[in-house]
């Protein structure tokens, strides 16, 4: 089952209306996502900080806290500056194993008003094949609200 991307944006942007400051949006951000997609063992964000990732604000088990670019799905994410989708991650050459019950991911980069990385929406469920184009479609869309309620 799909979720209501439509619905969720709508959420988002309702919850990041009258807000700029990246931790409560991010923070809100991942607490939607956990209380509104099925299947999912982790839900949330990491910020550019000197050419690594660094873990932000999030729902689910302990994170990896700094992912080094062009590593695992988020550093290629980021590097790359595009979604990677990944259907099964023990098939994804340098998966970063942070949490051994995921078994796939989708992972968006956030981008600001010059399309430069500052950080990602990393998705994690313990379900082969979990994520779709649709969701890819949808994340995407709740990523670009959330870059333009971030920008100060």
């Amino acid at each position: 089952m799909t979720a209501d991307y439509e619905l969720l944006c709508s959420m988002l942007s309702s919850l990041t209306m009258n807000e700029s400051h990246i931790v409560p949006n991010l923070a809100n951000a991942s607490a939607l996502l956990w209380q509104e997609l099925k299947d999912i063992n982790w839900a949330g964000f990491y910020t550019m900080e000197e050419g690594y990732l660094l873990l932000g604000p999030f729902q689910g088990k302990p994170a990896c806290i700094r992912i080094p670019l062009g590593k695992g799905v988020c550093g290629t994410a980021a590097a790359k500056n595009k979604t990677q989708l990944v259907k099964d991650v023990h098939q994804f050459e340098g998966h970063i194993a942070c949490d051994s019950a995921s078994n796939s991911e989708i992972v968006v980069p956030l981008r600001d008003k010059n399309k430069k990385v500052w950080g990602v929406l990393d998705i994690d469920s313990p379900l082969v094949g979990r994520f779709t184009d649709e969701d890819k479609n949808g994340l995407e869309k709740f990523a670009r609200i959330l870059e333009k309620a971030c920008r100060d």
